[in-house]
């Protein structure tokens, strides 16, 4: 493995002792943390399954409410990488209850929104809050407990981070549908309330160091706000508006060009910089962290993908998507402890090749989509992704993060979490992106063979045609409207089968991939030690 240089840091956290027995405030401290980051990523999909009822409440308009979603996104990749250098200036304690306690306050001002500017600023801040408590679980995961702990604490925050996105839309759909959108955030309000105060109350990991803001690095920070923003940006509306095509799409990625050369001048020239990328020359976080990229893309991009399908062609409404989709998360939680018991005796490529393989066995099974898909037909391939996620979530954090110093690790956590988003963020893009032009693409073709020489067109038109004309409506214009919707709902069925395509060969690949790799040191699994 090679060996990293040492980052000019504040006092470094306290390594835990090698003794077997934890000291029960700093469990009960690490699991209130647990749960404030459960809180955070959960309000990435909370929305998700409930964005019409939104929209509705706020007289919003289609373009608009998707930024309900893109703004607390494009805040919270900002602040994920600028945690690893609060936590040192502040210290975890002030950092975690600072973040904990703005989530709870940007979560109710969310429920008070009486327009769609007013829900963009409070979701953005909700983001860019809650976005420090995510790094701070991973960093404090592998510091305050020794390393014989890892099997339990490893899978524990792996399931919070994959199962808190997954089960989203139902939390979301049953919220909705049950009291009103609202409550999509009222619900942060008392937990919050109970992390905050035990955040305070419990939290004596480190120290802060205040020195650190005489060195600020304003530039560097400036640069990375603006490339992270504007790139999330991009990739959230180049698909619908054709990219580069249109002017909005144009500008913030001359400004994510501009903001980024800035960043990675700054990240290698400042004495201090706001993002210290030194990380990158161990190669197992290097490693880990282009695997959690590729997570990312599995995690979010799934996520996005069934309730998808199950909306438009399917018609779902949000409870029923909610409860659709709820089997990933079962399976999550079911294989949660397995994975964390065969990360001390498997070699970890190895569950990482099945966990890959599981994936791409999972998104081989939707490659026979039709539009006549149900619960019974995506439940299998949803199991498939909710213990593959968990094989190779438990993995990755081990890999990554498992072998690096105490006094690198706050940093580290937030450029891990930040491969996961960023990889999300770019997986939902191309997904968007395929799904748009392969649509059209198919309906252009399908179009073709629907035409007055074709005698199964015209026997299903005749049929449309007197269906309507028993109920006293234009027989002729509306078969043809019919026809049409048909043929565009086939269209976006061949459209998300592409995707599963694509999503089968990337995880395949990466099997192989797996395979091909070194063997980590023991270290880098469950039962080594840093």
């Amino acid at each position: 493995m090679a060996t990293a240089t040492t980052i000019t840091a504040g006092a470094p956290p306290r390594p835990a002792a090698p003794s077997e027995t934890m000291n029960p405030r700093t469990v009960f401290a690490f699991l209130a943390m647990v749960f404030g980051m459960f809180m955070a990523i959960l309000d990435i999909q909370v929305v998700s399954a409930s964005l019409s009822e939104i929209q509705a409440g706020l007289s919003a308009g289609p373009d608009e409410i998707a930024w309900v979603q893109t703004s607390y996104l494009v805040a919270e990749v900002v602040m994920i990488p600028l945690s690893g250098f609060l936590g040192r200036l502040l210290s975890t304690r002030v950092l975690f209850t600072i973040s904990a306690a703005g989530f709870t306050l940007a979560s109710m001002l969310a429920a008070t929104a009486t327009n769609m500017n007013q829900m963009i600023i409070y979701r953005a801040f909700q983001g860019f809050i809650g976005g420090g408590m995510i790094p701070s679980v991973f960093a404090a995961a592998f510091t305050v407990f020794p390393p014989s702990k890892r099997p339990i604490v490893s899978p524990m925050i792996g399931l919070v981070a994959t199962l808190a996105p997954t089960i989203g839309p139902t939390i979301g759909g049953y919220l909705s549908h049950a009291f009103s959108w609202h409550w999509l955030f009222l619900i942060n309000v008392i937990p919050g309330i109970g992390v905050t105060i035990a955040a305070w109350t419990l939290i004596d990991f480190d120290e802060g160091d205040p020195s650190l803001l005489k060195r600020f690095d304003w530039a560097g920070l400036i640069g990375m706000a603006t490339f992270l923003g504007s790139m999330e940006y991009v990739l959230e509306e180049g698909p619908q508006y054709d990219w580069l095509q249109d002017q909005s799409v144009f500008i913030f990625f001359i400004a994510m060009v501009v903001g980024g050369l800035v960043f990675f001048f700054r990240a290698f020239t400042a004495k201090q910089p706001i993002v210290d990328l030194s990380a990158f020359k161990d190669i197992n976080f290097t490693f880990g962290s282009v695997f959690s990229f590729v997570m990312g893309i599995g995690l979010y991009g799934l996520t996005y993908l069934f309730p998808l399908y199950l909306g438009r062609v399917r018609g779902y409404d949000s409870l029923m998507i909610g409860e659709a989709v709820f089997v990933s998360g079962a399976a999550m939680f079911v294989t949660a402890p397995i994975s964390g018991m065969l990360s001390r005796k498997v070699d970890p490529r190895v569950m990482l090749l099945v966990g890959f393989l599981g994936f791409a066995v999972g998104t081989w099974m939707m490659t026979g989509i039709t539009p006549d898909w149900d619960y019974d037909q995506i439940f299998w391939p949803q199991v498939f992704r909710g213990v593959s996620l968990m094989l190779c979530m438990v993995t990755i954090n081990n890999v990554a993060l498992g072998t690096l110093p105490p006094e690198r690790l706050k940093n580290a956590s937030g450029l891990f979490n930040l491969t996961r988003n960023l990889g999300g963020a770019v997986g939902l893009a191309l997904i968007n992106t395929v799904l748009i032009h392969r649509s059209d693409m198919h309906y252009e073709r399908l179009s073709e063979h629907v035409n007055w020489s074709n005698s199964e067109a015209l026997r299903q038109l005749k049929m449309m045609g007197q269906n309507l004309a028993a109920h006293g409506l234009d027989s002729t214009t509306g078969a043809i409207a019919q026809m049409a919707g048909k043929i565009r709902l086939q269209a976006q069925v061949l459209s998300f089968l592409d995707v599963f395509y694509l999503l089968t060969v990337l995880f395949a690949s990466l099997a192989v991939f797996a395979v091909l790799m070194r063997k980590p040191p023991a270290s880098a699994g469950g039962a080594g030690g840093h």
